[in-house]
């Protein structure tokens, strides 16, 4: 089974078959999928031997009607657009500067059906792989989903974030137990945990997980690193 064709799988099963029932004649999210890998072939940039760098950074402007339809369901879509951005820039052994980040936005001059995608190569502003943490005040970011360990609060602000022991993903565990992409969250309706088919498993209360939703206090464990999961 190819990329598209489990990006569609994930995301009918996220909302239930909406996209099946509800896209017909307009853009099709598998479009907008299939676009994106068009869009990181055309700018994949050789910068050393072994290393391609691709944008990891997208903007989908989309017609007024097919961006009210789309936008209902804009945190999933978007979340599964980015898993779906990581796993072929893996496949393709590709390099991102930073996290992947995908979005949808309005363009009136735009027609039914039709849709322009913007790109670039973004690197974070300080280091992706860790994000300034609240030392000392696992609280600070109540308001928002966040990963606790330590009395040191990883906020979870992205569509699609990704835990490991690598020097690209969003929050950075040194443990030699975690696989350099270990696991990932995305926040949709509800805030799911995926194993990234990491060499030591991903655990949460002590049950090993392929994929789960995370409910408010759920301990998560990377190799012998355990965090706590806050819905905030």
């Amino acid at each position: 089974m190819g990329l598209l064709d489990r990006f569609e799988q994930r995301l009918d099963r996220l909302v239930n078959g909406a996209f099946a029932r509800a896209f017909k004649a307009e853009v099709q999210p598998v479009e907008i999928a299939s676009a994106l890998q068009r869009e990181i072939d055309d700018r994949a940039a050789v910068v050393s031997r072994g290393r391609t760098v691709v944008p990891n950074v997208f903007k989908v402007d989309l017609s007024p009607h097919d961006f009210d339809r789309l936008s209902v369901y804009a945190s999933t879509l978007t979340a599964e657009l980015a898993v779906m951005v990581g796993e072929y820039a893996e496949e393709q052994r590709y390099t991102f500067l930073g996290g992947t980040d995908v979005s949808l936005d309005l363009d009136e001059d735009l027609d039914t059906g039709l849709f322009r995608v913007y790109s670039e190569a973004k690197a974070e502003i300080s280091t992706a792989a860790q994000p300034r943490p609240a030392q000392g005040n696992p609280d600070k970011g109540a308001g928002q989903p966040r990963l606790v360990a330590d009395d040191t609060a990883h906020p979870l602000s992205r569509a699609v974030t990704r835990l490991g022991r690598g020097t690209d993903v969003d929050i950075r565990i040194d443990d030699p137990g975690v696989s350099r992409h270990h696991a990932e969250i995305l926040l949709g309706r509800e805030v799911v945990l995926r194993d990234l088919d990491s060499t030591n498993g991903t655990y949460v209360d002590g049950v090993q997980v392929g994929e789960t939703v995370l409910h408010d206090g759920a301990v998560v464990q990377l190799g012998d690193t355990r965090l706590t999961f806050r819905a905030g």
